[in-house]
């Protein structure tokens, strides 16, 4: 599978940094422990909250600009940090989401992790045309706005909506996930730096949760 921004997207975004993540021998009952990373988005949450971090202002900026409130429809990995804030933990779902949750709220830089087996061809961030299926969690099919910008495969569904706000359920990891693809993208000025860092964490991070597994990663 190959992975890419349309070109019209990044002329709009040009500070535009991703990384990613080919994950094989992924299993469901491997051990990990988030908390170096959560511990380290406490301390940064600690110095103020979430909406005031420069990789949070960002992408606040970028949905503004596709015409979204951005205290409605908030990327993920504010999501993530709002929820550590005023829980104080994250709840365990799996340990590869685990890990990319605690890892993505560590660096407050959105992180993606999708069943690669549930992906048809090649996977594309782009304007939607509005005739793309998207999966809810709970099993309902939508359909994002024309121009909304999502994650669209060969076969013409919609893996994620509004960018980094909310993935799809039918390539959400689970218990029968063997294979996974993980991106991270961010707009900040220090994109390509915090990034790349990210990956070398995750990577490290990947290989000591599953020590057979096969990891190969790519960009920025």
């Amino acid at each position: 599978m190959r992975f890419r921004h349309h070109p019209a997207l990044r002329a709009d975004f040009p500070a535009l940094a991703a990384v990613t993540l080919f994950v094989d021998g992924v299993t469901a009952d491997a051990g990990v422990d988030p908390a170096p990373w959560l511990d380290t988005a406490r301390r940064r949450l600690a110095t103020g909250a979430e909406g005031g971090l420069p990789e949070i202002q960002a992408w606040r900026r970028a949905f503004t600009a596709m015409g979204l409130r951005p205290t409605q429809y908030r990327c993920a990995s504010e999501s993530l940090l709002r929820r550590l804030r005023r829980e104080g933990d994250l709840p365990s779902l799996h340990p590869l989401v685990d890990l990319c949750n605690a890892v993505s709220a560590a660096y407050a830089i959105p992180v993606a992790a999708l069943d690669l087996d549930r992906i048809t061809g090649d996977l594309e961030v782009r304007r939607a045309t509005g005739t793309e299926p998207y999966a809810t969690f709970a099993g309902d099919v939508e359909h994002p706005d024309p121009g909304e910008v999502v994650f669209a495969d060969e076969a013409g569904r919609a893996h994620a909506r509004r960018w980094t706000n909310r993935q799809s359920g039918h390539s959400a990891i689970s218990a029968r996930t063997r294979r996974a693809f993980i991106v991270a993208e961010a707009l900040h000025d220090t994109a390509t730096i915090d990034v790349t860092a990210l990956r070398e964490t995750l990577t490290a991070a990947l290989h000591t949760t599953w020590p057979t597994a096969t990891v190969t990663t790519a960009g920025p």
